[in-house]
């Protein structure tokens, strides 16, 4: 077997599975699947399928998801530079599908680093609503923001707190919270070897204090007839079924929403819990549903639905706090400086809905120049509010006084910086573009070394009749760069050459 599986995990596994055991095991000798999801706020996935380098089948439990082959290396392709899909493990493109999002919806993923759900959240809002992205780790809010930025989302906060922090500033405003909660990730140990070595230091006994925590805080945020899915990539049954009967004997009014007719799901298993007298109405959590890799083509998963039946104004009988301190869970997080939004109102484009608060003048200029800059380079209405941190503005999907006294590392879409009263385009903002939002583009052929050429940085000649533009700009300025078609960076065009606006951090570096 090519996974060192930790003893006190199969015996435990054997108690639980009896004659399903040996098949259980033999999955361990399969390689992992690979999956992409389509990313649907840039391509449909008809239109994907029409131009995908790979080999494609689909995965079952979710409509933008695809099986690629084993070693198909779909992360060295432009297209995944141009954020046309995001790799991800099949199975855990379920949870999102779970929570049945609509566009407007007010969505919280709660433990979102690296980003996966997130963008598979913000493609089924369509650019309406509000995201809040959010991860109690500094360091991981990094790939976070990158991955929100990268798959070209408008209409999302990220947000570096505690869960109890966030439930302070919104209180019952979430109609749908994603819980991928920590856990000890039995489920994954095909996938990741290093989390079957450190399976007994991070245990199934930490991962359950965290988890409850987490919970009460989501039954604080959650509004009157929202949904809560919880999910976790373990077997543990304390993890898994016991937490839900937990939360639910603690919170009135929820109830469980069967799963097992989701494809690929096996019923929950209550029968697992111990003590299960200690829970009314147990049974509910057959509903909730398990993936199994002997079943299915995934790695292991658990995901339950849960649905607040109170009426507007009724509390729940539980305000449960944080078990861990929030002083611990501060450094383990890291330290930002709080920040407050500076808005200002106006702009042609109308760059925003906003108002003004802070230090007269800056703000102002900021919304000044980036009308301007929309006005001769856009052709779309900028969404949300616009708000100055520093040098730096973006367009805020919600109202920026909620995120006072927060950690807040993106209040919204980054779209630029202003320097010497001059605005400087963000790579984000065009990779939120389509092509036909900006005067001037340019299009690469996604299979000519060209494209490569440009994701790595490099200066293009390109000659003046490849430049499409709107009617009445000049060739010269700020170009939208698309590969086939679709939005992956900037560029200066004068003279037949290209400028390379492409960000060093983010280039290409294979071969």
């Amino acid at each position: 077997m090519a996974v060192q599986l930790p003893a006190l995990f199969i015996e435990r596994m054997r108690g639980l599975l009896g004659t399903e055991f040996d098949a259980f095991m033999t999955a361990y000798d399969a390689v992992p699947h690979t999956g992409i999801r389509v990313n649907t706020l840039k391509i449909s996935v008809e239109d994907f399928m029409r131009i995908s380098p790979f080999e494609l089948r689909p995965v079952p439990w979710c409509p933008s998801g695809f099986y690629v082959p084993y070693g198909s290396k779909p992360g060295l392709h432009p297209y995944y530079h141009a954020g046309l899909y995001y790799i991800q493990e099949p199975s855990a493109m379920a949870p999102v599908e779970l929570l049945g999002i609509q566009p407007g919806d007010r969505v919280l993923d709660l433990c979102a680093a690296p980003g996966g759900k997130s963008t598979q959240i913000a493609a089924k809002l369509q650019g309406s609503g509000v995201l809040v992205t959010n991860d109690i780790h500094a360091e991981r809010t990094k790939a976070l923001a990158k991955n929100i930025e990268l798959y070209g989302v408008r209409n999302a906060v990220v947000l570096n707190e505690t869960p109890e922090r966030i439930a302070e500033a919104f209180p019952h405003y979430f109609n749908k919270i994603l819980i991928d909660a920590p856990c000890s990730g039995e489920g994954m140990f095909r996938k990741d070897e290093d989390m079957a070595r450190q399976w007994e230091t991070h245990s199934v006994e930490k991962c359950t204090v965290m988890q409850r925590d987490i919970l009460s805080m989501a039954s604080r945020l959650l509004a009157p007839d929202g949904v809560i899915v919880y999910s976790t990539c373990t077997f543990a049954p304390e993890e898994n079924e016991e937490m839900i009967a937990e939360f639910l004997k603690v919170n009135d009014g929820f109830r469980v929403v069967s799963i097992t007719d989701r494809p690929g799901f096996s019923p929950g298993r209550p029968e697992w819990i111990p003590s299960k007298k200690r829970y009314p109405d147990v049974e509910q959590l057959a509903g909730t549903g398990r993936l199994w890799p002997h079943r299915i083509e995934g790695e292991g998963h658990f995901a339950a639905v849960l649905h607040w039946e109170r009426e507007p104004g009724q509390q729940n009988t539980s305000d449960q706090t944080l078990c861990v301190s929030e002083r611990s869970v501060r450094e383990e997080a890291g330290s930002h400086g709080r920040i407050k939004a500076e808005r200002h109102k106006g702009g042609r484009k109308q760059a925003g809905d906003s108002r003004r608060s802070g230090r007269a003048g800056e703000v102002s200029t900021a919304a000044e120049v980036l009308a301007s800059f929309a006005a001769g380079q856009l052709t779309l209405q900028l969404p949300g509010q616009t708000v100055a941190y520093g040098d730096r503005i973006y367009q805020a999907p919600l109202d920026p006084d909620r995120l006072n006294g927060l950690k807040v590392i993106r209040p919204g879409w980054f779209v630029g910086t202003v320097k010497n009263g001059r605005f400087n385009p963000s790579h984000p903002l065009a990779t939120a573009l389509h092509r036909n939002d900006s005067v001037r583009s340019i299009v690469l052929n996604g299979s000519s070394p060209e494209s490569v050429r440009y994701l790595k940085g490099e200066t293009l000649l390109i000659e003046e009749d490849r430049v499409q533009l709107a009617e009445g700009a000049s060739p010269k300025g700020y170009a939208l760069i698309c590969i086939d078609g679709y939005a992956s960076g900037w560029g200066k065009w004068q003279d037949g050459m290209l400028k390379n606006e492409y960000p060093a951090g983010w280039r290409w570096t294979s071969v």
